[in-house]
């Protein structure tokens, strides 16, 4: 550093003042006892093929799913990934966009495209955590 340039320290962290809610501790397993996580493995024709908490899908149109959990997962991450329905094979390539379902609070809203990016029907697999 330049004898120009100094060094700004930051001051001590204080949570009640930044409105930042307390740390949930960290279970031995590494997650706070509060976090859960949800998953679906859907067909696809839109076949709720197996999950946790998955209590439905639909296929609503070419690359086009909902998936419905039993909790309300507003405000969860959803993360998805083409994948077959199966524990072995060759998974075609894909891409995927997941968001909440509008309308529902326990729901996740799917597209699969294929790789050029064309909407086509492809099996996922979804994971929640919230």
């Amino acid at each position: 550093m330049s004898e120009a340039t100094t060094a700004t320290e930051q001051p001590p962290f204080v949570a009640e003042e930044a409105g930042v809610p307390l740390i949930v501790p960290a279970t031995s397993a590494g997650m706070p006892p509060t976090a859960q996580a949800f998953f679906a493995v859907v067909g696809a024709t839109g076949t709720l093929v197996r999950g946790f908490q998955a209590v439905s899908a639909a296929h609503l149109g070419t690359g086009i799913y909902q998936v419905l959990f039993s909790h309300d997962i507003t405000g969860s991450a959803y993360t998805g990934t083409i994948g077959l329905t199966g524990s072995s094979g060759e998974s075609p390539a894909g891409q995927i966009a997941v968001v909440g379902r509008a309308g529902a609070a326990n729901g996740v809203f799917v597209q699969t495209f294929n790789a050029a990016g064309t909407p086509a029907d492809l099996a996922f697999h979804l994971a929640i955590l919230s």
